[in-house]
Order: structure tokens, then sequence, then C-alpha cells
């Protein structure tokens, strides 16, 4: 989402808030086509982006509130990831949705396959904490295995480790993954300045 864009949603709210009896946060999610659309919620869980009223009455941008940010901020510090990282990673995977399926079986929040989440332990794969420290453990696994190389590891996550290794440790050619590195990494570095 741009600065742009959230500039016109904090003034619209804020203008919202001034109205007698106003009073709910903004929520924000792209559906499948990357169409944004926005609605007053109570309810953190179906944001994508969640602009509160004290972030709007200060106008302060970088307190917007995201979604599962207790689990994530967990899952980052017992696996040494920035949050950043993995909300950027879910954004990408699933748009927060926790019970979002792939049309290739991968599920949850970070999209992780049956397999791979039997091997990391998961024992409910819908289980939002259990999803995303699965998901982040297979992430830190990958960025070491990819000597800390994140593009490297984000295309693994999205190919798969033997991919990268079969294209000379390098993103590989696949259209879904050479649009998937580059727009996790802007949505990271967007992320990395509200932590």
């Amino acid at each position: 989402m741009s600065k742009l864009t959230l500039t016109f949603i904090l003034a619209f709210w804020t203008w919202l808030s001034l109205m007698p009896e106003s009073r709910a946060d903004i929520c924000m999610h792209e559906n499948a086509d990357e169409e944004l659309h926005l609605s007053n919620t109570t309810d953190p869980q179906g944001c994508a982006w969640r602009i509160t009223e004290a972030a709007a009455q200060s106008a302060n941008v970088t307190s917007r509130s995201l979604p599962y940010q207790e689990i994530i901020a967990s899952a980052a510090q017992a696996n040494s990831l920035e949050p950043a990282l993995l909300h950027a990673v879910i954004k990408a995977e699933s748009g927060y949705r926790p019970l979002a399926v792939s049309s290739r079986g991968a599920k949850g929040l970070m999209q992780l396959m049956p397999a791979t989440a039997r091997q990391l332990g998961v024992i409910n794969i819908d289980d939002p904490a259990q999803n995303i420290q699965a998901g982040a453990r297979y992430l830190s696994l990958l960025q070491q295995q990819f000597n800390g190389d994140i593009s490297l590891a984000l295309a693994a996550y999205n190919a798969g480790p033997g991919a990268v290794a079969r294209h000379g440790n390098t993103i590989p050619p696949y259209a879904e993954t050479q649009a998937y590195v580059p727009k996790v990494l802007q949505a990271y570095r967007q992320l990395k300045t509200s932590f």
C-alpha cells in the first residue's frame, strides 16, 4: 500500500472521527486481485492492515496495529528473525487469512505444505500460533542454509530449497518466484520502519 493511500485513509478517518458518534478502527485488506477494501471494525483478525482511532487522531502511521502481532513477535524472536520479515511473508502468502489454502495444498497464514508442517512438528496447521511458529522456524532454517541471504531464503520458501540449489544458488527462473521475492522484500522494507 502506498504512503499516499495511507495518508488519504488517515485524513478520511480523522474527518470521520470529528463527526458525532463516530468510533471505529479502519480495517484494510487486499483481495486476490490486489484490490484494496476498507471497512470499519472492532475485530482485528480479518485485517491485513488496521489503523486504530488513536493512530489516526495523532496521525502517527507507524503505530498501526497488525494482525497476530504478539504471535509473530514471539516467533521472530525465537527464530532470530525480524518481525517485519514474518509480516511481509504472511502478507504475501495468505493476506493474514488463517484458513487460506493454496491450489497446491499449502495451508494457513504462512502457507505451509502439510509434509513440511509435519516435519516441523505442527499438530494443527490451521492454528495461527503453530503455523506462524513453524513457518518462522522453516524460514530461519532456509536463511541459515543460504548463508543469511534473505532473497535466496525467500526464493526457497516459495519454490523449495532444491529449486534454488538446482539453479546454482540463485533465484529460480520461475515467474511466480521471480515476482514473489521482490514483493516480499518491498513489504519487508516498508514494514521495518514500523518496528
